[in-house]
Parts: C-alpha cells; sequence; structure tokens
C-alpha cells in the first residue's frame, strides 16, 4: 500500500510498487493530463512535481513517493501556474500541445524558484523538456513575460 496525496485528494493505493508513478496517476487514477513520451525520462512529457520539485513521473517509482504530496496538472494552482498558464495561452506557446502539460510543470517550478531567470536558468530548467514541433522561442518569451507579469 502507498499513501500519497494527489492534488490536495489523499490516495491510498494497493499496487506493485515498482509501478512507474505514471502509470498510477493515468491509468488507475484517471488523470490523463500527464502524458507518456519516452519512458526514460528525456522527454519531460511526464513532469509532475513531488513536494514541490519538478520529476520525471515515467521513471519514479510509486512506492518510493509513499507520504509525498504530488501535483499534476490537473491540479497545478496558484499565482505562478495561473499566471504561467494565461501567458502560455496568450503568446500561442503550444503548436501540437503533446508536451505542453510537462513544460508548464517545470516553467512553473523555475519561476517560483527563480522569480526572474536569465536565459540561461531557463536553458537549464527547461533542458530536460522536447518540444517536437520546437516552439523553444515561444517557451522562453513566455517564462520572461510571465516573470515580468509576477514582478520578478
Amino acid at each position: 500500500m502507498v499513501a500519497f496525496t494527489l492534488n490536495g485528494k489523499a490516495h491510498t493505493l494497493d499496487v506493485d510498487p515498482q509501478m512507474p508513478l505514471l502509470w498510477a496517476i493515468r491509468d488507475v487514477i484517471g488523470l490523463t493530463g500527464t502524458k507518456f513520451g519516452c519512458g526514460m525520462a528525456q522527454c519531460g512529457a511526464c513532469t509532475v512535481h513531488v513536494d514541490g520539485a519538478p520529476v520525471r513521473a515515467c521513471q519514479t517509482e510509486i512506492g518510493n513517493i509513499d507520504g509525498a504530496s504530488i501535483t499534476t496538472i490537473e491540479g497545478l494552482s496558484g499565482k505562478v501556474a495561473e499566471t504561467v498558464q494565461k501567458v502560455w495561452s496568450e503568446l500561442d506557446v503550444p503548436q501540437c500541445g503533446y508536451c505542453q502539460s510537462g513544460q508548464i510543470m517545470s516553467a512553473t517550478a523555475l519561476l517560483t524558484d527563480t522569480p526572474k531567470p536569465s536565459n540561461d536558468d531557463i536553458d537549464s530548467a527547461m533542458s530536460g523538456n522536447l518540444c517536437r514541433c520546437a516552439t523553444y522561442h515561444r517557451i522562453r518569451a513566455a517564462i520572461h513575460e510571465a516573470s515580468n507579469r509576477l514582478g520578478g
């Protein structure tokens, strides 16, 4: 049994402790905003926050998150998250959109920790998030705009 909080709601799952967190979120709990991309923690499509830090859910075993607080794109909230999501939409960041939940999760974590990120900060924080449509310039612009709106 693994007990954790997901998007503010307590969950207890009786699953194989080696099950990837991604499959627990998507297949057992039924939240599909967190995407499967590569399965090797290389693309960032599966990014969620575990106790506030961005992690790759495809390579995080459910047994390792006992007692943790997990946030997915469906539960992302607060001033930073809402600003990032609004700017993402206003600047038309997504093209196909597949990677964007992971991008938004990483961008929100970055701006929470670094309110006024440099281009190098952004490149470093977002380097593990791949975009098949190569909207990187729009992603960087959106992060800078969100920072400005947040007073960073």
